[in-house]
């Protein structure tokens, strides 16, 4: 299944995720949003509007890593992802 993961390689809890849906075989798409500002101005629009970023933007956090997979579901928790490969 192929995941589309939006994070920074910056970020440890995207290169944990990175390496669980890499152990678990999934085709991933990484979008780096400290490389990329085409990526990152999408990911910010994507973000203000999205309530599923409720409580992040109320918590003043980034919101990353998020995941999309292939049917647009997005989640922001990785056991979510990791049991739709299973």
């Amino acid at each position: 299944m192929k995941v589309t993961v939006i994070g920074s390689h910056l970020c440890p809890d995207t290169l944990y995720a990175l390496n669980q849906l890499a152990a678990n075989k999934a085709d991933i798409e990484f979008k780096n949003l400290s490389a990329s500002l085409p990526d990152l101005k999408v990911y910010l629009a994507q973000r203000e509007n999205n309530p599923l970023y409720a409580a992040v933007r109320e918590n003043g956090g980034i919101g990353i890593p998020c995941f999309v997979l292939e049917d647009g579901t997005t989640t922001l928790d990785l056991n979510d992802v990791l049991n739709a490969l299973k």
